[in-house]
């Protein structure tokens, strides 16, 4: 068993975490980050993964229409119904999530860029982890349910 990673990076985000007892309930932002790891055997070239399928198959595309000068909030926030008016008066480019912050980031990216990846190496590599970093200082990490 192999393991490489790839970062995908330039994702200037916002997001407010309703929840919170801080200043994280406030809208806030981040240019954020994400570090995927890859784990499976080598193809024919010696690769785990071919990092060129990334633009090819549209994980690039993906990550950067749902993370990319976006506002994300999660879908039973008080005031979802402001954050619709806005995007409705396109002030912002809305996308909703279950829960919001690092750790669902990470979670919500592993499982879009794990089923792309299994499908484009015929379920030969699988995602191991991925982190997201808000700043150079925080991050969280998902690792999914096959992870050793």
């Amino acid at each position: 068993m192999y393991r490489s990673y790839k970062e995908f990076n330039g994702y200037s985000t916002a997001f407010r975490q309703w929840r919170a007892d801080s200043h994280c309930r406030y809208v806030h932002g981040y240019a954020i980050h994400f570090k995927v790891w890859f784990e499976g055997e080598l193809d024919e070239r010696n690769w785990v993964c071919d990092f060129g399928c990334f633009k090819r198959n549209g994980i690039k595309d993906m990550l950067k229409e749902m993370f990319d000068h976006t506002t994300i909030v999660a879908d039973d926030d008080p005031y979802l119904d402001r954050f619709i008016e806005m995007a409705n008066s396109d002030l912002i480019q809305l996308r909703t999530m279950s829960d919001v912050g690092c750790e669902k980031f990470a979670e919500w990216v592993f499982n879009a860029v794990n089923e792309a990846i299994q499908l484009e190496t015929d379920g030969r590599v699988n995602v191991y982890k991925v982190q997201c970093w808000e700043h150079s200082e925080n991050m969280a990490e998902y690792y999914g349910k096959q992870a050793n």
